[in-house]
């Protein structure tokens, strides 16, 4: 069994090495999901992050010197016949600047990669827009397929071009300047052009080498733990992050002043950068969920764009947020109290896989709980996906297959809660505690609150002649109250595809009929489109009937019944 298994890995391995680039791309993000996948299928998915098969040597110099306007001698002393590493987009060799006599690394870019990308690309906006008709979008979440593609695309291209790759290189060097365990290879700008970039030689070990890591004398779950907080600074402090983190562009060597050990990052092409409107909402979205307040949380996810109002019902898209904070908040401090109790048991293997059973007692108490508000958080749909998020959410799922093999009960959750401290003390310039932080934070609130209630005292005469108002129009029957009932609302929507089910039927009885009638009377044309017409709305009643079963099976599965 391990040999096919074994064969089937290396078969996929090489079918995406066939298919290109764009696929490639794709072997790189399930290399790391090492909870996934098994071994096999690791081992091989892996080759492709720095081990493509790479283009001749006589190729790259003749790019170089295309790009470079010049020979190649007259830039490297020496130049590596063999390619160092090669990756989809292009390979790297080893060489030495004639100038200076630096060791150096040149990048050279594979030929006709662009007009690859435009091949790929443009089947893969078919697949996008097939997508954006079929998704049946019944988590509640509207998403916009092609906007998705249209942001992966542009972060693609983004990629073909080294010297938007440099300034990116520079732009993340400087964001890390004062941080000690973050390494960015220096980029020599003057020999860097469209197809072939120029960087420091920055040697170091692949961050999922578990084992060589342990071996210089390095903490694997450290290294995991300050992937995650460089990334969160990305993301919620900068908003220009790196997209595409896996285990051949971030490594880990000895070169911190203390010897603990540092992450080297390597490959800026592939950058995100996040509006400050979304990433402020980032930010107030993590106070949230160290504070447990679901209130802000929903306020925070409007304001990333996340949550539109469709003129729904946002009271349970609150509760369903209250339960999901207080199951995390439970999550992580029971992982916490595993982890202190007996450390080294607890890490040794995966998270424990969840029997039958308990997925079942687990989906009913979340039902129990949350059924009705999952149903309405279904049918309004208020949840929408930026396209600026599609690169984070890919980063997260690489930066979490990376601690899983550093760490197997590596839970990014639990690492980012503690960062959300430290987030709460970088917006106050004393530096107090986080505990001081969040209490001076509560106190404001509170603070705020009285200050409100003390401009209530003056309204208030005011606030009672409204509500009078309000009293006598309802005396008089001016006013309308609406009140949403969702079983009727419910009801309503299925009569309302039981009765197209039934007319669609009784049409189609209708339409064969007639097609009897007219083939006895020898009208066989008219017979056959009778018949047609019957058959094209009786297919019709047999995909409302499906309808009408799906939406009884929904119910009765939010509602704990099934």
């Amino acid at each position: 069994k391990l040999e096919r298994t074994e064969r089937l890995a290396n078969w996929l391995r090489l079918g995406l090495l066939r298919l290109g680039p764009t696929f490639i791309k794709i072997g790189q993000q399930f290399s790391t999901r090492v909870d996934v996948l098994s071994k096999p299928f690791i081992t091989e998915l892996e080759k492709l992050q720095d081990r493509v098969p790479p283009f001749p040597t006589s190729l790259a110099k003749q790019i170089v010197e295309e790009e470079l306007g010049r020979p190649l001698g007259d830039v490297y002393e020496e130049f590596a016949e063999d390619a160092l590493a090669a990756a989809s987009l292009g390979q790297v060799h080893l060489a030495k600047l004639k100038m200076t006599g630096e060791q150096v690394i040149v990048k050279v870019q594979r030929p006709g990669l662009k007009e690859i990308f435009d091949i790929d690309l443009k089947n893969l906006r078919v697949i996008a827009q097939w997508l954006q008709k079929v998704d049946p979008k019944t988590d509640g979440a509207a998403r916009d397929w092609v906007a998705i593609f249209d942001e992966t695309a542009r972060v693609l291209y983004d990629e073909v071009d080294y010297q938007n790759e440099a300034s990116n290189a520079q732009e993340f060097a400087a964001q890390f300047a004062d941080t000690e365990w973050i390494k960015v290879p220096k980029i020599y700008q003057q020999y860097t052009k469209t197809r072939t970039l120029c960087m420091e030689y920055a040697p170091a070990t692949k961050i999922n080498d578990v084992e060589a890591i342990r071996k210089m004398g390095i903490e694997p779950d450290r290294m995991a733990r300050l992937a995650v907080e460089a990334y969160l600074q990305q993301v919620l402090r900068y908003g220009f992050f790196h997209a595409d983190p896996h285990p051949g562009n971030v490594a880990v060597d000895k070169g911190d002043p203390e010897g603990k050990g540092r992450l080297v990052i390597y490959d800026y092409g592939m950058m995100g950068r996040i509006p400050d409107e979304v990433r402020g909402g980032f930010l107030e979205l993590f106070y949230a969920v160290f504070e447990k307040n679901s209130d802000n949380a929903v306020k925070a996810l409007s304001k990333m764009g996340v949550l539109v109002e469709t003129g729904g019902d946002l009271t349970a898209v609150k509760r369903t947020a209250d339960f999901f904070l207080g199951s995390f908040d439970e999550r992580v401090d029971k992982q916490e109290k595993e982890r202190e109790t007996n450390k080294d048991e607890y890490e040794a293997e995966f998270k424990k896989q969840r029997t039958k059973e308990e997925k079942k007692a687990r989906r009913k108490q979340i039902l129990s709980n949350i059924g009705e508000d999952l149903l309405v958080v279904s049918k309004d749909q208020p949840f929408r996906f930026p396209a600026e998020l599609t690169f984070v959410v890919r980063a997260f799922s690489v930066l979490d297959g990376i601690g899983k093999s550093l760490n197997k009960k590596f839970d990014i959750g639990e690492i980012s809660a503690p960062y959300a401290r430290e987030l709460l003390i970088e917006d106050n310039p004393s530096s107090l505690p986080p505990q001081v932080v969040a209490r001076q934070r509560d106190f404001q609130r509170r603070f705020d609150r009285q200050n409100k209630a003390i401009v209530n005292l003056f309204k208030g005469p005011d606030a009672i002649e409204e509500i009078a108002e309000v009293v006598r129009a309802i005396e008089r029957g001016k006013l309308k109250i609406r009140v949403r009932a969702l079983e009727a609302e419910r009801a309503i929507e299925r009569v309302a595809v039981m009765q197209d089910v039934m007319l669609k039927a009784m049409v189609a009885c209708a339409a064969i009929n007639v097609g009897v009638v007219m083939y006895v009377s020898g009208m066989l044309i008219q017979a056959k489109v009778a018949f047609g017409v019957s058959a094209a709305i009786g297919l019709q009643a047999i995909m409302a009937q499906g309808k009408l079963s799906k939406l009884v099976k929904k119910e009765a599965s939010y509602s704990g019944a099934a």
